[in-house]
C-alpha cells in the first residue's frame, strides 16, 4: 500500500510536516524547500507530483522499474539518483531500491520493495530531525543525510554475510565430506550482487564529488566524500571475501580430491592383498586337486599313506611359504612398505 509524507524545511524553522501535495507545492514557492517522502508509490502518485515539480517522465519510469543498477541521471530541473538497500537474513540477500529526485527547491525520496523499505520509511523522519542543523542548509544536505544512513545500514547485511562465510569455512575444515559446495556458490552469488551494486554506487559518488551535478552545491560535496569512503571500504570487503570464497572453493576441491585419492589407494591395497592371496593359493589348489584325484596315492602306493600324506601337506606348506616370501620381496623391491598396506 502506497503512503506519502510531505515536509517543508526552512532555515531556523526546522522540519514541518504538511498535509497535502498542493500545500507542499505552494510552500516550495515561498522559500526553503520541500521534501516528499513516498513508500511504494503508484504511477498515479508519481504523475501527480511530476507536473508541478517539473519531473521528467523518464525519471518517473525509472522510479517504477525494478531490477535496475544504481545510477545517476541528469534531467532539466533535477537529477535522479538510484541507490540500493540491503537486507541479509536466513542466508538470503534481499536488494531493495531507493530513488532520489533532487531539484533546486525539492527532494523526492521513493522507497520500494517490501518490509525493509517500510522500516527505513518509518525511521527516516526521525533521522532527519536528529540532524536538523544540516537538513536546513538545503535539499542536497538532506540528500546527504539520507544517503549516509542508507549506506551505513548496508553494514549490518555485510557483517551478516561475512559471518556466514566464516561459518562455511569452519564447517568445511571440520568435515569436508558432509560440507555442501552449494553453500559456497550461494554465498558467492550474494557477494557478487553486493559487489555489482557497490561498484555502481561508488561511481555515482565519484560523479557527485567531481562536481558534475549543478544541484549539489560545493559545501555539500565535502559531506558526500565521507559516503564515498564508506562505499570504497565496503567494496574492498567484497573483493577480499570474493578471494576468500575462491580459495575456499579450491581448498574444498583439493580436500575432496585427496579423499578420493586416499580411497583409491585403499582399494589398490585391497586388490593387491587379494592378488597376493590368489597367487599363493593357486599352486596349492593345483596340488590339492592332484591329491584329491588319488594320483598321489597311485604314485606312492596306498600302503604308504601314513608317510605320503604328511609329506604332501608339508609340500603344500613349503610352496605357500616360498610364494609368500617371494611376493613380499617383490613388493619391498618396488618400494611398498608394510605401513602403506595397513
Amino acid at each position: 500500500m502506497s503512503e506519502c509524507r510531505y515536509f517543508h524545511v526552512e532555515t531556523g524553522k526546522g522540519l514541518r510536516r504538511l498535509g497535502s501535495l498542493e500545500e507542499a507545492v505552494a510552500c516550495s514557492q515561498r522559500g526553503g524547500y520541500v521534501w516528499l517522502d513516498l513508500l511504494d508509490p503508484t504511477r498515479r502518485d508519481l504523475d501527480a507530483l511530476a507536473r508541478p515539480l517539473g519531473i521528467h517522465p523518464l525519471a518517473v519510469e525509472d522510479c517504477l522499474d525494478e531490477d535496475q543498477v544504481p545510477k545517476i541521471e541528469d534531467y532539466p530541473g533535477h537529477i535522479l539518483i538510484l541507490f540500493n538497500r540491503y537486507a541479509y537474513a536466513g542466508k538470503e540477500l534481499t536488494v531493495g531500491e531507493v530513488d532520489f529526485l533532487l531539484g533546486r527547491n525539492f527532494l523526492v525520496t521513493v522507497n520500494r520493495d517490501g518490509g525493509d523499505a517500510r522500516k527505513a520509511f518509518e525511521k527516516i523522519e526521525e533521522m532527519a530531525s536528529l540532524d536538523i542543523g544540516t537538513v536546513e542548509k538545503g535539499p542536497d544536505f538532506l540528500l546527504h543525510v539520507i544517503l549516509d544512513h542508507t549506506v551505513d545500514s548496508k553494514l549490518a547485511a555485510i557483517e551478516a554475510l561475512e559471518d556466514d562465510i566464516e561459518v562455511a569455512e569452519e564447517g568445511m575444515l571440520e568435515d569436508a565430506v558432509t560440507f555442501r559446495l552449494g553453500d559456497l556458490v550461494h554465498l558467492r552469488r550474494a557477494l557478487l550482487s553486493l559487489r555489482k551494486s557497490l561498484f555502481h554506487e561508488r561511481e555515482i559518488l565519484v560523479k557527485i564529488c567531481r562536481k558534475d551535478s549543478p544541484f549539489i552545491t560545493e559545501p555539500a560535496i565535502y559531506h558526500f566524500r565521507d559516503i564515498y569512503d564508506h562505499l570504497t571500504k565496503f567494496f574492498e570487503f567484497t573483493e577480499m571475501n570474493r578471494d576468500i570464497l575462491t580459495s575456499l572453493t579450491e581448498m574444498y576441491l583439493s580436500l575432496v580430491n585427496n579423499r578420493m585419492a586416499d580411497v583409491a589407494n585403499r582399494t589398490n591395497r585391497s586388490v593387491r592383498r587379494l592378488t597376493l592371496i590368489t597367487t599363493v593359493f593357486m599352486p596349492l589348489t593345483l596340488l590339492a586337486g592332484i591329491g584329491g584325484m588319488s594320483e598321489w596315492s597311485m604314485m606312492t602306493g596306498p600302503h604308504n599313506w601314513r608317510v605320503a600324506y604328511p609329506l604332501f601337506m608339508l609340500g603344500i606348506a613349503v610352496i605357500g611359504a616360498v610364494n609368500y616370501v617371494l611376493l613380499r620381496w617383490v613388493e619391498r623391491k618396488r618400494g611398498d612398505r608394510p605401513a602403506d598396506r595397513s
